[in-house]
């Protein structure tokens, strides 16, 4: 691709943007929202298409533009985030629905079995072409959706966010995946946020900022710090900083806890203005403990203590009473009411404090608090009467901790708060909850990214099959260690 330029009204999505793509090679696309990612994406999958003058040439034949079925012709596939998938149809459906699209003719199910078989067998799927969709975990509806690409004779996959919902054991089996494809002289184009997984993946690089490219790179030429600065212009802080909260009071303390099945003999203290990293692979128990903290996974021993008074949570209405908040890693779904207004999220948990002697809110009420959380956490907000989910995901995130932070919580549980946010977003958020430590607010900072708790927590916890193996100050210990503790 070369001279790609594309306009939305006023506003320029990509300028001038050229990319050379190689057969057998893993190529990281990266870039905060609004770079210019998707629409690069989108015209070269046809979707759209770009300003006249620039040129994309395909093996040797040029186009000024494509369509999706050419697109498709030319062994092009694009794996969205969302996988895309039909969940009511069966898997090999799902891998053979290319096949079929087009044109009045009866299916021919055992040529859309062995079409599907066929692909399985190049990734080593070994779930029942039969099984719906719906049935499978999140790592197998992506082995579908790879599998349709090779189905339909890829030359080029492009991975959208590939990781962002798999365990750590899920992105190993997917990188090495991804390792083979290459060796079968395909190429890879992969989208993702996570800096770590680019650098580990990837050969070349190609960073995107405000629609203009900044350059393509070799991986083993850059590392996470200069790809941030490649990708904002800005330098990030990376430094463990020392701390003494020796005296502060202790605000939150588990003792001997334990739930059948998600956890066992859970020990840990958390005092006045700390931020406490908790890391694990998924499935470590470190969410069914977060939801035990906010009263919806009530454990069957153990004691939890506030104030050093023990306490029984056996509802979220009892955790939010007594002053416990919870961002949960789904923001989507669990967070967030997609569908209502900015102003409706802002306001759901502090309605009946906004409420008159009469229970009736003054809309003047309602926008002054709006107003005072909008300017406090920096949300971009054109309307707040617009639904929340035409904001960005920073900006949603954003939403989820100013809904909790206005109850005015003793202690706030954040699992995976920047999860598919970018690098600016993700600074911004970090900033917010090192406002709210200070101000005296216990932390719990869920992340299964180890740089996240290791520079943005004082004390890390690691924690491995239900139990904490690892307590240890953030000024005493590594990467390495930490990675190597949570995969030991």
């Amino acid at each position: 691709m070369s001279g790609i330029s594309k306009r939305f009204g006023g506003v320029h999505a990509l300028r001038n943007v050229d990319l050379t793509l190689e057969a057998g090679e893993v190529h990281c696309l990266v870039g905060e929202n609004g770079s210019g990612k998707s629409t690069l994406i989108k015209i070269i999958s046809g979707v759209q298409a770009p300003e006249p003058g620039g040129r994309i040439s395909i093996a040797g034949q040029d186009y000024p533009h494509l369509n999706p079925v050419r697109s498709t012709h030319c062994g092009i596939q694009v794996i969205y985030q969302d996988l895309s998938l039909f969940p009511n149809l069966t898997v090999a459906e799902n891998i053979a629905i290319g096949q079929h699209l087009g044109g009045l003719r009866k299916v021919d199910w055992a040529a859309m079995r062995t079409i599907a078989l066929n692909a399985m067998a190049k990734v080593g799927a070994e779930f029942d072409p039969d099984t719906k969709v719906a049935e499978l975990p999140i790592a197998g509806r992506q082995l579908v959706a790879i599998c349709r690409a090779l189905a339909a004779d890829a030359k080029l996959i492009i991975m959208d966010e590939p990781t962002a919902s798999l365990t750590r054991h899920e992105v190993d089996a997917l990188i090495a995946l991804v390792s083979e494809l290459k060796r079968a002289g395909m190429c890879i184009v992969f989208v993702s946020h996570r800096l770590d997984e680019v650098l580990e993946i990837a050969e070349r690089v190609t960073v995107l900022r405000d629609g203009a490219k900044v350059g393509t790179f070799a991986a083993d030429t850059i590392d996470s710090r200069k790809l941030s600065h490649l990708m904002t212009g800005h330098a990030f802080d990376y430094d463990i900083h020392p701390y003494n909260l020796a005296g502060a009071p202790v605000v939150l303390e588990l003792q001997g806890l334990g739930r059948d099945g998600d956890y066992e003999d859970i020990d840990l203290t958390l005092r006045s203005g700390e931020i406490l990293g908790l890391t694990g692979l998924l499935g470590s128990g470190r969410t069914e403990l977060a939801l035990s903290l906010f009263g919806m996974n009530p454990p069957d021993r153990g004691a939890i203590l506030l104030d050093g008074k023990p306490v029984t949570l056996a509802s979220n209405a009892d955790a939010i009473r007594k002053g416990i908040a919870y961002v949960p890693e789904d923001r989507l779904t669990l967070g967030l009411v997609l569908d209502q207004s900015i102003t409706s999220n802002l306001t759901l948990t502090v309605l009946e404090r906004l409420a008159g002697p009469l229970g009736l809110i003054s809309a003047g009420t309602r926008k002054d608090h709006v107003a005072q959380w909008v300017s406090k956490l920096g949300i971009k907000v054109s309307d707040p009467e617009n639904p929340v989910k035409t904001l960005s995901g920073g900006n949603q995130q954003r939403v989820v901790l100013a809904k909790w932070m206005a109850t005015n919580p003793r202690v706030l549980i954040l699992d995976s708060p920047t999860v598919g946010v970018d690098i600016s977003a993700k600074d911004g958020i970090y900033d917010v909850i090192r406002r709210l430590a200070d101000a005296g607010v216990a932390v719990l900072l869920i992340s299964d990214e180890i740089p996240e708790v290791l520079y943005h927590s004082h004390r890390v916890l690691v924690m491995r099959h239900g139990r904490l193996t690892v307590d240890v100050p953030c000024s005493q210990t590594s990467e390495p260690a930490l990675r190597q503790a949570v995969n030991a």
